[in-house]
């Protein structure tokens, strides 16, 4: 028997506008702007410690909000174990991948273009798992965007400093959010956003405390960097961006969703070159206009 779930009111055709510009145009900015605080907290606290924090901020924030709209809970604990999956692998998989792979060394373009391989990863799941259908323009726009991320990303690889470990767990980070792209819109697309964030949070949180407690000796100098990153990575990213993620693959296709995810490393890119100084040259700039017609194309696919 299929699980009951929460239902939105938000419906796709209420709002076309919204789910087919505003939102995706405002989920890829707020994205990317991980990024950039994640490089400005890390070097003030262990990557898993660092999520140990941000996961904990997160689920007490959204406890409150549970509490102030009294929200509902899902109706059956199997409900509640497909939610907790959906965190474990959107949030404790990938996350974790990403930033244990940055503090080993892995350039953070390298660690970009593996988990930028995530659109047509996902591309080619949907149809036996999900029965979506991605045609051949979409395929095209796919690889385009593909070819636009390798073009923004092309100087910044430095493959002498990443070791094999380091690789692999940004591959766990690209599985990670793969999976729970495609887990969250099999399994738990009308679940509650968020009484969801609650139970998801709490998950990744309890795998992530005891692997900190384990292997890092959890020291953090709180800085205002620091708490600054910690803020924005807590309340921005994981509160709204977290939550726009999944109410663009409830309303939309899944390999549509993760096409967005093209644009990501290219903004980044010029956010750091705008906050960070970091230069962008000619190939990286054409790379940007190509994944954006890439995106485009799998949009109107």
């Amino acid at each position: 028997m299929a699980p009951h779930y929460a239902r939105s009111s938000t419906s796709l055709s209420a709002s076309p506008f919204l789910a087919t510009a505003i939102a995706p145009a405002i989920f890829v900015v707020l994205w990317a702007t991980g990024f950039i605080a994640g490089k400005a907290g890390l070097p003030f606290a262990p990557p898993l410690t660092f999520l140990a924090l941000r996961f904990g901020v997160v689920t007490l924030l959204m406890l409150a909000v549970v509490a102030l709209v009294r929200a509902p809970w899902p109706r059956s604990w199997a409900a509640v174990g497909h939610i907790a999956v959906v965190g474990l692998l959107m949030h404790g998989a990938y996350l974790g991948g990403v930033f244990t792979s940055l503090d080993r060394g892995l350039p953070a373009g390298l660690s970009a273009l593996i988990v930028g391989i995530q659109p047509l990863l996902t591309a080619t799941m949907v149809g036996p798992l999900l029965g979506e259908r991605v045609n051949a323009r979409q395929w095209l726009g796919l690889g385009l965007g593909l070819a636009g991320v390798a073009m923004v990303l092309a100087d910044k690889l430095a493959f002498d400093r990443g070791t094999f470990g380091a690789v692999m767990l940004s591959v766990l980070a690209l599985l990670g959010i793969t999976a729970g792209t495609l887990y969250q819109k099999r399994f738990s697309a009308h679940a509650d956003m968020r009484t969801g964030a609650v139970i998801q949070y709490a998950a990744a949180g309890a795998i992530m405390l005891p692997l900190a407690v384990s292997l890092e000796q959890m020291q953090v100098d709180w800085t205002w960097q620091f708490i600054a990153a910690l803020t924005w990575l807590s309340v921005v990213l994981s509160l709204g961006a977290v939550s726009l993620l999944y109410w663009l693959i409830r309303h939309g296709a899944a390999a549509k969703v993760a096409s967005l995810f093209y644009l990501v490393p290219p903004f980044a890119a010029l956010f750091a070159w705008l906050l960070l100084g970091e230069t962008l040259g000619p190939a990286a700039l054409a790379g940007m206009a190509i994944a954006a017609v890439g995106v485009a194309m799998v949009q109107r696919g």
